[in-house]
């Protein structure tokens, strides 16, 4: 087995892991977003030398076997609000009221569609049905749309789509200049219920272009440097596929799951039944649950609150994170969701940035370190920090700077631990797992206020989610409805549709280099009703229960996977216990007026067993966390920072 690459691009930093056989070398390097592909391979080039001892990155393309990449771009796209304008096509006698019923679908709708709706008489003539088609587009590009979805309302909506995008297709053809691009809803899922099947056109619409510009330019990169292998693109059911086969909307919180794929394994590692984790990244904070083994996932899942058709991973992105902009409205601290990203940055990195962050925070309390922080590799100027929180927070309230550096950290992690309670049950058999750039920050302060005593942060928690991609194999899922038919003759139904999944999947594996024969395959049984499927053996002699035959909301579910080798963790448990081996003494802001020097532990130079208790600094190149008092920390075999209340 070859050298597999795993990157995780988030709104700020991107995250590379490499890892052949039982080695692991990773790197971070700050996110390009005006070029995507220019951290992509700088990154590159930053691991091959930790790999090699020069920089290399034509020859660690060569010999990976694969290149997998995740992305939380999605996921702040939605969080900020920051996409293309969209146009929104209905069946004439439809409302977009069936699309917004709550609170969440009103401002979302109004964020992404706003009054670029149209309506269409699908009954129409074909010559009056194209003056129609015409029109209507005509009419929501004018009114700012620059994408538009048709999402009909009939019964029959999938070959009248079709009927409409031909139209659409022959008036606006795509080699025009200015060309708006038309999609249906129904060629991303047959679902019937519109709502769903609506919102889900709606946000791939609106990650599309972002998504579909780095991903192919990445992946022309690497083939003109030679890579053995196409780009793979992490999804959020789990999976990886070639960019030509994954969908925008799949890249949606794939970072995220990425992230979980980990703490599942980790979870599973440890023998935790149930394993909270958030990871703090530069945008946003992900919160997911590892429970009884299983991530939990929504059947039918949910983009900040607004359910779509297909699975997603139960993990709630609060918008607040390293790089979001912390300010003061009517006397009252705010953070996030705005993020300064890697250009300008935080203040103190001295590339223009004007707005207070977290990171900024850290610097002033003494927690970051200008000499190890990012490696050392960063010119950073604490300065600017201090002038950016005395204008911008302490005068506005009437406080000093240290009041100011106090309640900042406060609503910060406020903000974080309000999240974590919204989403789980927090109990006595619950362990934190903190990971993300930030992650080990203030890791002991939000554990206090949710009441966790246990918490774990992964030796490789800088890097986790781009660990995580390695626990992923290559895969195709597809689900289509099964048609109405007699309950006599569902079972033949059944068999026709299953031969069709099945030569789609040969389809997409044969594109990906791989047989059929190499393959695991399996199938679920779904309905509208179940917040999961019923797992089919065997799909040529099922046979339907008397109960399902007559029902009409039923899918069927296939996953095809071509399994490759997994990242492996290190065995833990036989550490013998000794005293953590202190690097240096740091005078840090406990609370305002009150410094204190503490040790300060390189999570490099401690062995297995090494032991040590708070107030502490933990620090590794890439993350550092304060362990406040009544804490206790002891590093495992796996380089895992196990921390506990006293």
């Amino acid at each position: 087995m070859g050298k597999i690459i795993n990157i995780d691009n988030g709104g700020t930093l991107t995250d590379f892991c490499v890892m052949e056989g039982g080695d692991v070398h990773y790197a971070k390097t700050l996110t390009t977003p005006y070029d995507l592909s220019k951290c992509f391979f700088d990154g590159i080039s930053k691991v091959s030398e930790k790999i090699y001892g020069k920089e290399d990155a034509a020859r660690l393309l060569l010999e990976a076997d694969y290149v997998r990449y995740s992305t939380t771009q999605g996921t702040n796209a939605i969080v900020e609000r920051k996409g293309p304008r969209l146009g929104l096509i209905m069946s004439v006698g439809s409302s977009v009221d069936a699309l917004t019923t709550s609170a969440s679908q009103q401002e979302l709708f109004a964020s992404l569609v706003g009054d670029r709706v149209g309506y269409i008489d699908t009954s129409l003539s074909e010559e009056a049905l194209e003056v129609a088609v015409i029109k209507t587009i005509n009419d929501v590009v004018t009114r700012g749309a620059v994408r538009v979805v048709i999402s009909l309302a009939e019964a029959d909506f999938v070959a009248l789509e079709k009927r409409l995008i031909r139209i659409a297709q022959r008036k606006f053809p795509s080699h025009l200049l200015g060309a708006v691009p038309v999609v249906v809803a129904s060629g991303l899922s047959d679902e019937a219920d519109i709502s769903l099947r609506t919102w889900t056109a709606l946000f791939n619409a609106y990650l599309h272009p972002a998504m579909e510009r780095f991903l192919y330019s990445a992946d022309h990169r690497l083939k003109a440097a030679k890579c053995n292998n196409p780009l793979l693109i992490f999804r959020n059911d789990g999976g990886t596929a070639r960019v030509a086969k994954t969908t925008a909307i799949k890249t949606y919180s794939s970072g995220p799951r990425g992230g979980m794929e980990g703490v599942k394994a980790l979870a599973a590692h440890y023998g935790v039944d149930k394993m909270l984790s958030y990871d703090v990244g530069g945008t946003t904070t992900d919160i997911g649950l590892i429970e009884n083994g299983e991530i939990q996932s929504h059947y039918r899942g949910e983009v900040e609150g607004v359910k779509i058709a297909f699975p997603l991973a139960n993990i709630e992105s609060a918008g607040v994170g390293g790089s979001s902009i912390i300010s003061v409205d009517n006397k009252v601290i705010k953070v996030g969701p705005e993020s300064v990203g890697a250009a300008p940055g935080p203040a103190c990195f001295g590339l223009g940035g004007a707005n207070v962050t977290i990171t900024d925070i850290a610097f002033l309390a003494g927690i970051f370190s200008p000499e190890t922080f990012f490696g050392g590799e960063l010119n950073l100027d604490i300065d600017k920090s201090r002038d950016v929180v005395e204008t911008q927070i302490a005068g506005p309230l009437g406080i000093d700077t240290e009041q100011a550096i106090q309640q900042i950290m406060d609503a910060w992690a406020g903000k974080i631990s309000s999240a974590i309670h919204d989403f789980a049950e927090i109990d006595g058999q619950t362990t934190f797992a903190a990971f993300g750039g930030a992650g080990a920050l203030l890791a002991t302060t939000l554990a206090e206020k949710a009441g966790i005593n246990k918490i774990i942060i992964p030796g490789l928690a800088a890097v986790f989610s781009a660990c995580g991609i390695g626990f992923s194999d290559l895969s195709h899922g597809y689900r289509s409805q099964l048609p109405e038919s007699a309950p006599d003759s569902r079972n033949a139904a059944l068999k026709v549709l299953a031969e069709q999944l099945v030569e789609r999947a040969r389809r997409d594996m044969f594109a990906e280099g791989v047989d059929l024969s190499e393959c695991e395959f399996s199938w679920e049984l779904l309905s509208d009703e179940q917040s999961g499927g019923s797992e089919i053996a065997d799909i040529k002699s099922y046979t339907f229960p008397a109960d399902l035959a007559a029902r009409k909301d039923l899918s069927l579910g296939l996953s095809v996977v071509k399994k490759i080798e997994h990242f492996s963790f290190t065995p833990v448990g036989n550490e013998t216990k000794s005293d953590a081996v202190i690097a240096e003494m740091r005078k840090i802001m406990l609370s305002p007026g009150n410094w204190q020097e503490v040790p300060v532990y390189r999570l490099e130079d401690q062995v297995p067993g090494a032991t040590a208790q708070g107030p502490a600094i933990i620090e590794e190149e890439y993350f550092t966390g304060k362990i406040n008092e009544n804490w206790q920390f002891h590093i495992s075999s796996n380089r895992d920072v196990l921390i506990e209340k006293n």
